[in-house]
């Protein structure tokens, strides 16, 4: 009949149909389905660019830390509320892919880290530099797609080339944990100059980077506190002047007083949790600095205290894209470098067994 087609034709459009579906490429990725279980391994739609400041990446390697495991419990979705499911991977660095139509910053082929935060650069916060607190940005691995994937979408104003010699697996934990602590020490250095103390708790993920960072960039005189012999000793190794093993808070916290002389001028909390957060004030001297990076926990102090003590609480999210280029200076320079533990990406649920039992010295590394 006329205008209706014939049965070869509707063949012919469903077989072309399965060709289109058929053809369409796909990248491994690790989702999460569901808060309080484990991610899984999928295959899924490569990204495509859409609008003309996106790139799209090729992921050398996907960093696993602390706020993942955050993540798969649900700590995270009443700030976020990302839809489920979706690719996590926060902390990512890889080779450029492809372009829009306005990025003149990388191009395709180019050795890139990735910002954690794709800002837009037009807000009140991106216009003053703080990007890590733009008001219309994504946090991919955190809201929307991630890059523990073959592949990841951002946008120019994420992307911070790399100098020659650095592979994304050898740096991609420092786009958040290196980043974060980093942000830490450069807001309280100056307040480190000759003759003050810092007291590092925790010397793992977050913290081995902090230590170098304070060793790079103030003259301050470093404690650090663990529970860990190993990580002492790595935290030992990379410029620390102390080290406190930690068998109980009260015996920490005389022998940090000892050290320091009656207490920090600044003390760099990257747990956060665990009563790491009760005891880092108490390692603190009059008008010092309590640098909450690690999170989990909830810091608790009496009014009478802060304001008789003259103490502060400072937070740190993330830092700024000026932050993460500086942070590749140094890295390049050999003045700070990742301590890891490298996982294909089929086995990130052994790196997250790892990570949760204190396995792991260093940064978790997933790799595509």
């Amino acid at each position: 009949m006329v205008g209706q087609p014939r049965a070869r034709d509707a063949e012919e459009v469903e077989k072309t149909k399965s060709i289109d579906l058929t053809e369409e490429e796909h990248v491994k990725a690790v989702r999460l389905h569901q808060y309080g279980q484990s991610p899984l391994v999928e295959e899924v739609a490569e990204p495509t660019v859409s609008g003309p400041w996106d790139v799209i990446v090729d992921v050398g390697a996907a960093g696993l830390c602390r706020t993942d495991l955050h993540i798969i419990e649900g700590q995270w979705d009443p700030i976020q509320h990302p839809s489920l499911p979706y690719i996590l991977g926060h902390e990512n660095a890889g080779w450029v892919r492809e372009v829009g139509s306005a990025v003149h910053n990388v191009k395709v082929g180019d050795t890139v880290i990735m910002h954690p935060l794709t800002s837009c650069g037009l807000c009140p916060a991106c216009r003053v530099g703080q990007d890590s607190h733009c008001e219309n940005a994504t946090f991919p691995g955190i809201n929307v797609n991630g890059g523990m994937a073959g592949q990841l979408l951002t946008n120019a104003r994420a992307v911070v080339k790399l100098d020659d010699g650095l592979e994304p697996r050898d740096v991609a934990a420092l786009a958040d944990a290196g980043l974060t602590a980093y942000h830490a020490v450069r807001k309280a250095a100056g307040d480190l100059f000759p003759g003050t103390h810092a007291v590092v708790i925790g010397a793992g993920g977050l913290g081995h980077i902090g230590i170098q960072a304070l060793a790079a960039i103030t003259s301050a005189t470093i404690t650090v506190v663990d529970r860990s012999e190993e990580a002492l000793e790595l935290a030992r190794q990379l410029g620390a002047h102390h080290t406190v093993l930690s068998f109980n808070d009260d015996q920490v916290e005389q022998q940090v007083l000892d050290i320091t002389g009656g207490g920090a001028h600044v003390v760099f909390d990257f747990v956060g949790e665990k009563s790491a957060e009760l005891l880092a004030p108490k390692l603190l001297r009059n008008r010092g600095s309590h640098y909450v990076i690690g999170y989990g926990g909830a810091v608790n102090l009496p009014t009478i205290d802060i304001i008789s003590r003259e103490i502060n609480v400072i937070g740190n999210l993330v830092g700024t894209y000026n932050d993460l280029v500086e942070l590749m200076t140094l890295t390049s320079q050999g003045r700070v470098t990742l301590h890891t533990a490298v996982y294909p990406l089929d086995a990130v649920n052994d790196a997250i067994a790892d990570l949760e039992a204190g396995r792991l010295v260093g940064r978790g590394i997933l790799v595509p």
